[in-house]
């Protein structure tokens, strides 16, 4: 952990601060920190930035609600820049999108990004906006019976496939079974967020469980 003395803010006194969502690993802003905001920001654990058009200390959703919750701050190798990753409530842009970087420039076919949380969303679409001759449009139309039916399905395989010790066959079913519970999620309402809280909410349990079989 580095001292808030090694840090080089510029010639203005700041210094680059991306924050980033801690949970979808997406980019949320670029903003300038000095030494001043950057306390606060520790001390309140929220962002609070220094804005150089208003020339002023800015607590970033001290009027909007929409507040970002800090997790970690690190500095890179020449410690003249920050990477803040936040727990954020409600959009980081002031025209209100989640981020501020949703304005594609370029893309590359062939090394096109994969995400969960993109994956979701074109789950989802096929939910809002079915698609003929959609195998996940399909399974919408069925039901959470056929989901639940098929999530059970690509259990067994992952499980027979693990127990014939497959790895590339239990990487695939694996995959398979990934796939379908992120439709039943998206039948049932439930977020990579919601995963992710709850998750994190567990972080202490294999500690108490390895003391618990100690003492018996």
């Amino acid at each position: 952990m580095i001292n808030i003395d090694e840090l080089k803010f510029d010639e203005k006194g700041l210094i680059p601060a991306i924050v980033v969502d801690a949970v979808s690993k997406r980019v949320l802003t670029l903003a300038y920190m000095n030494r001043e905001s950057l306390e606060i920001s520790m001390e309140k654990e929220l962002t609070c930035f220094w804005s150089r058009s208003r020339q002023q200390l800015w607590l970033k959703g001290e009027t909007s609600g929409n507040v970002q919750h800090i997790v970690s701050i690190t500095a890179d190798c020449d410690r003249d820049a920050l990477v803040v990753m936040v727990e954020p409530e409600g959009p980081a842009c002031h025209l209100g999108t989640f981020s501020c970087f949703e304005y594609p420039v370029y893309e590359s076919e062939e090394r096109r990004e994969f995400s969960y949380e993109g994956l979701m969303e074109l789950i989802r679409g096929r939910k809002t906006d079915p698609k003929e001759g959609s195998y996940t449009t399909y399974l919408f139309d069925k039901g959470m019976d056929k989901i639940l039916k098929k999530i059970g399905e690509e259990s067994t395989e992952v499980i027979i496939a693990a127990k014939d010790q497959d790895k590339k066959e239990t990487i695939y079913e694996v995959a398979d079974l990934a796939y379908h519970v992120m439709v039943m999620m998206i039948e049932a309402g439930i977020s990579l967020e919601d995963i992710h809280r709850e998750l994190a909410s567990r972080h202490v349990i294999d500690h108490k469980v390895k003391q618990e079989k100690m003492t018996e």
